[in-house]
């Protein structure tokens, strides 16, 4: 049985995000779906149409998005893949594809199977469960049911303390967090507790050694509105401009290995 080299698909696809190039991502991921449904490597495929839903989310392509969705769930079916860790991580990516996308009850029916998978077994890691607490909180938010969404984003918080490089996860977490207890009491009584989840989230962010990369400047392009949005103008600008010096290093590096036949 042949298949496609999954690690190559992932390591590509992470060098096109390490320099913001949505276009050669979508086309990269493409390619390898049409390989690995040409050998009937339906693995791979599921991988690959698991970045795709990753990828047509943070675009805003609904359509294809959701029809990606659909894809791979008829995939896990035909693999019989239903209750592993593998299923686990579809669901949670579909998920947080429908509730992008308005889809709130089928993301929440998504994240409840996710959920069962991952509390079944003792093999998860910490940073799939913390993934999986956080998008489920936001879900639960979006759907005014802020209590129960809270405790889930304690669970989140408590799984990525476990993780080595888990402070990123840690200040989207806060984050989300800030913008629930607004929405649950208001700005105005909300303001003390968002004050202090905004300064350890900044913390979290503004240094993070060892971890210079695309995803990390992804991290901060994403958080850096939010602190715009709470009246935090110059630590917006500081994570935005972190992210910028990160993408364009990432280019110039990526352009000199081509140059230089590497």
């Amino acid at each position: 049985m042949k298949s496609i080299d999954q690690r190559r698909v992932i390591e590509k696809m992470d060098e096109y995000m390490s320099r913001r190039d949505y276009k050669g991502a979508e086309r990269h991921l493409l390619y390898w779906l049409e390989e690995a449904k040409s050998i009937g490597d339906k693995r791979g495929e599921l991988l690959v149409r698991g970045e795709l839903i990753g990828h047509f989310r943070k675009t805003g392509d609904k359509e294809r998005g959701l029809l990606q969705c659909d894809e791979a769930l008829r995939l896990i079916d035909e693999l019989a893949f239903d209750g592993t860790i593998s299923s686990g991580t579809t669901y949670v990516n579909i998920a947080t594809c429908c509730d992008a996308f308005g889809e709130e009850e089928r993301a929440l029916s998504m994240f409840e199977k996710a959920r069962t998978v991952y509390e079944q077994t003792d093999r998860v890691p910490p940073e799939l469960m913390g993934g999986l607490y956080n998008n489920l909180a936001l879900t639960l938010v979006s759907l005014k049911r802020i209590p129960e969404a809270m405790i889930y984003f304690e669970k989140a918080l408590s799984k990525m303390e476990l993780v080595p490089a888990g402070a990123l996860e840690r200040a989207i977490t806060l984050l989300n967090m800030a913008d629930a207890w607004e929405a649950d009491l208001g700005p105005e009584a909300a303001e003390k507790k968002i004050e202090a989840l905004l300064d350890e989230a900044y913390d979290l962010l503004k240094e993070n050694p060892g971890q210079e990369d695309g995803y990390y400047a992804f991290v901060l392009e994403k958080c850096a509105p939010v602190f715009e949005y709470y009246g935090c103008f110059l630590a917006a600008e500081a994570l935005k401009e972190k992210a910028e010096t990160i993408y364009q290093r990432n280019k110039k590096r990526n352009s000199y290995g081509r140059e230089n036949g590497q």
